[in-house]
């Protein structure tokens, strides 16, 4: 698995990164102002921006005294691909799966039980 895209999905496993991101599909936002939005502390936000940052999925730049950040379409259209693609394989055995008939589909599941079985009784 691509490593950005990894620690991409590390990072918005936190919930308060998680609420960071949505905030910031907004549009560019200031430190000061995402943190009066969010039940953590203005350096907690820092820290999680910073790991947001890592991850590729934010980008900051300087607008006079402040600081702004904003996604980054590109980490963003990372991991929109990744989930594009698990959709898209999902939907392709679903496919597969409604178009075998069903004593196809019925020999199939008892060979696998039985392949299952077999290894059950190895260990």
């Amino acid at each position: 698995m691509d490593t950005y895209l990894q620690a991409g999905l590390d990072a918005l496993g936190d919930p308060s990164r998680m609420a960071i991101f949505m905030k910031l599909s907004g549009g560019p936002i200031a430190v000061n102002e995402l943190a009066r939005t969010l039940p953590i502390s203005r350096p907690a936000v820092s820290q999680h921006l910073r790991v947001l940052k890592d991850a590729g999925l934010v980008l900051d730049r300087k607008a006079g005294t402040r600081r702004l950040y904003q996604l980054n379409p590109e980490g963003v259209a990372r991991l929109r691909a990744h989930f594009d693609r698990m959709w898209t394989d999902a939907m392709l055995s679903f496919k597969t799966a409604a178009e075998t008939p069903p004593a196809k589909a019925a020999a199939g599941r008892r060979q696998k039980n039985a392949t299952l079985s077999r290894r059950t009784r190895r260990s």
